[in-house]
């Protein structure tokens, strides 16, 4: 049986989240994330292989939580197609005040700025995570619009993900403070709105 490691990972990719929330994705490098975690510079490197490999790790972690918490949600609701698509939007806000960090590096940090170039193999881990959501939300266009074409899912899209991240994007991002109590419900309710909305016009 392999000893446990000395420095979690997940104690590694918090310090590299909160520096990168805190002071910029430039201010995320090796010698300061080792600074912050306790962890040594080589074993970064050993983990991570890169600073870049690294910071990805962290977003990366974030995405996969927050597809977790919206899939949990949608599994729930699978056969009615107005309440699974509310639930994954009140999801996003249950994941934003279970996981606040994750949540503003994801709202508040692009890849694009994040990385100086992706790691290998980046791309298709990222295309595999988000896979399910595009999978669950294209169910439920169909099912609301009989048809998953662009402008159907273009309209659950706004419900489900667009609608409470801008909710979260201002609470979290533009005020720093955390969630009302009221916004889980708020958003449940105004995208089952939108969603009923393109239920009945179908």
């Amino acid at each position: 049986m392999a000893p446990p490691r000395k420095h979690r990972t997940d104690d590694i990719l918090d310090a590299a989240r909160d520096i990168v929330l805190a002071d910029g994705p430039r201010a995320a490098s090796v010698a300061v994330i080792s600074r912050a975690s306790g962890a040594p510079v080589g074993t970064l490197y050993h983990r991570f292989g890169s600073r870049d490999g690294l910071v990805a790790a962290a977003w990366l972690r974030a995405l996969e939580r927050f597809q977790a918490e919206v899939l949990a949600a949608d599994a729930a609701h699978r056969d009615h197609p107005v309440a699974a698509g509310a639930a994954m939007a009140g999801a996003m806000v249950a994941f934003a005040g279970r996981h606040p960090g994750d949540a503003r590096l994801l709202l508040a940090v692009r890849r694009g700025d994040l990385l100086d170039a992706a790691p290998e193999g980046f791309r298709e881990r990222l295309d595999a995570i988000n896979a399910p959501l595009e999978t669950a939300v294209a169910r439920v266009a169909r099912a609301l619009h009989g048809r998953a074409g662009a402008r159907a899912v273009e309209s659950v899209t706004r419900a489900v993900v667009d609608l409470p991240g801008a909710a979260l994007r201002r609470h979290l991002v533009a005020d720093g403070r955390s969630l009302p109590p009221w916004l889980a419900g708020d958003v449940i309710a105004a995208a089952k709105l939108l969603l009923g909305a393109a239920s009945s016009a179908r």
